[in-house]
């Protein structure tokens, strides 16, 4: 989708090109530590049969995570926008809680009631009930917003429901659920909280492990180049899935809620299906997680937990507007001009995604110590470093709701003598402004569960709920691990929800 301007606006370029620099600052650390003992280490590293082994474990898990979210997302999605499932928006809302759980969380809850499933299955399982939620948000997004005129066109052309749904419906959300899971893929490839607890050998536990042990810190850095590259491999898959399909309204007039597909009778063997799934992600760890907190009594700090809270809740937010504007430059690029340079832009800015939040760390503790040591351990250097590991989820937000607005309105607004930048604003901006929200609020909840970045760059003295939650389950003491486990999933539910209300829209939709 293009501007009436085929010319890419500098005042978009310039803030696009320093971002994305920003975001590639850990690369020029990797590049420096893997090339340190040669070119020769570095082969016969990639060579190892363990390297090998590591790459098919991490692609297995990455692969069999990536399919179930679109598979749960996606019908999650249709089920609470085109169909008319008792209490579909409540459940819009609900089904997007497991993004407030820490994936560390929920896999401690999931061994501690269920110590079988540790391993693949186990960290499967705890990624996809975490992720899923991510292509559902994206799908219902575009469904919302969605021209209702081509599946009322195709319906009359004698498409039964479920062609319309896959040849019409599904094929105009195909960028949004192209989008949904490439943000699923880079998490499990970078994830380690869940794979450490579940004691599945991937990627992000064996170089943490030698950077930690510090023996080693050369295979890490190339291991760490080998998810880099694998994380590029995605970008420019989701860009090739993703076509050109756009997912604005084409019709004129009011846009109009889609009509939907009446279940019937069969709406209770349904509803076991979005059932099922909220009780693996929610109902089993509560129960767990109860359990925990019935132990710890009354031996907790309040205020310990006082302050773990107001830190937590003033750092994420704070990531959260950082990233935001960071982001709307390349969102609106991405969205109104897909050139070459664009793509390669846009790109660009996931490839730190990738990497696993250790590795961003550690490259961030270098810069800070070289390079900002007026910041270093200070507030400032880890909001960056959540930049750094955030904004492409602002920007997929952001090119995502500026793709839903119409082209057609901004150009109206020109030809009526508005400047370009005054039609955007008055015009592109209202429409794509609570998808933009939407990632805002996005950026905020995956801020209060980060950990590693948070471990290593937090101010002297300061803790989150993140870090408290980490200090006592790495013990193993869940008793006092209990409160902060707690506050961190009830105050993450709010952006959560708030997803989910922006998700599903303000109109109902209208039935056959």
């Amino acid at each position: 989708m293009r501007t009436a301007s085929a010319r890419t606006p500098l005042l978009l370029v310039v803030p696009a090109v320093l971002v994305v620099g920003a975001t590639l600052l850990p690369l020029a650390y990797l590049g420096e530590r893997a090339l340190e003992r040669g070119w020769g280490f570095v082969v016969d590293e990639l060579l190892q049969p363990r390297t090998v082994h590591l790459v098919l474990r991490s692609l297995a898990l990455v692969g069999l995570v990536t399919a179930a979210c679109i598979v749960i997302g996606v019908a999650m999605a249709v089920l609470v926008t085109r169909t008319d499932l008792p209490g579909r928006r409540p459940l819009a809302v609900i089904l997007t809680l497991p993004l407030a759980v820490p994936s560390y969380l929920l896999a401690y809850l999931w061994v501690s009631a269920v110590p079988e499933v540790a391993g693949f299955w186990g960290a499967a399982l705890v990624l996809t009930l975490v992720s899923f939620p991510l292509v559902m948000l994206t799908t219902m997004a575009a469904l919302t917003r969605a021209d209702p005129a081509q599946e009322e066109v195709a319906r009359s052309l004698g498409l039964d429901g479920a062609a319309v749904l896959f040849r019409v419906t599904l094929r105009q959300a195909r960028p949004a659920i192209a989008a949904g899971a490439l943000l699923v893929a880079l998490y499990v490839l970078s994830d380690f909280g869940a794979v450490a607890a579940m004691r599945y050998e991937a990627f992000t536990w064996v170089i943490y492990g030698a950077y930690r042990s510090g023996f080693n810190p050369s295979r890490a850095a190339v291991l760490s180049l080998v998810l880099l590259a694998f994380a590029v491999a995605l970008v420019v898959a989701e860009s090739r899935a993703r076509g050109r399909a756009a997912a604005s309204r084409i019709g004129g007039g009011t846009p109009r809620p889609a009509p939907v597909s009446r279940l019937g009778r069969w709406w209770p063997l349904v509803a076991l299906v979005p059932a099922a799934v909220l009780v693996a992600a929610a109902g089993v760890p509560a129960w767990e997680l109860s359990q925990w907190l019935r132990a710890a009594g009354p031996r907790w700090d309040a205020a310990e937990w006082a302050a773990a809270l107001g830190s937590t809740v003033w750092l994420s937010f704070i990531a959260a507007v950082v990233c935001t504007v960071a982001a709307l430059p390349l969102g609106v690029l991405a969205a109104r001009h897909r050139d070459r340079a664009v793509r390669a832009l846009e790109g660009g800015s996931y490839l730190a995604h990738g990497l696993p939040a250790i590795v961003v760390g550690i490259s961030m503790v270098s810069v800070g110590a070289l390079l900002l040591r007026p910041i270093y351990q200070q507030a400032p250097l880890l909001v960056a470093a959540y930049a750094v590991l955030l904004v492409p989820l602002a920007v997929g937000s952001t090119r995502a709701a500026v793709e839903s607005a119409p082209l057609r309105l901004e150009e109206v607004a020109r030809t009526l003598g508005r400047r370009p930048l005054r039609a955007f604003t008055a015009v592109t901006a209202r429409i794509a402004a609570p998808g933009i929200a939407a990632g805002t609020a996005l950026v905020l909840l995956t801020a209060m569960k980060e950990l590693p970045v948070t471990l290593l760059l937090r101010p002297t003295g300061t803790d989150t709920l993140a870090t408290r939650l980490w200090d006592f389950s790495s013990i193993s003491d869940y008793a006092s691990a209990a409160p902060y486990a707690v506050a961190l999933v009830a105050f993450a539910a709010v952006p959560t929800a708030v997803l989910g209300l922006w998700s599903v829209g303000p109109r109902g939709a209208r039935s056959d």
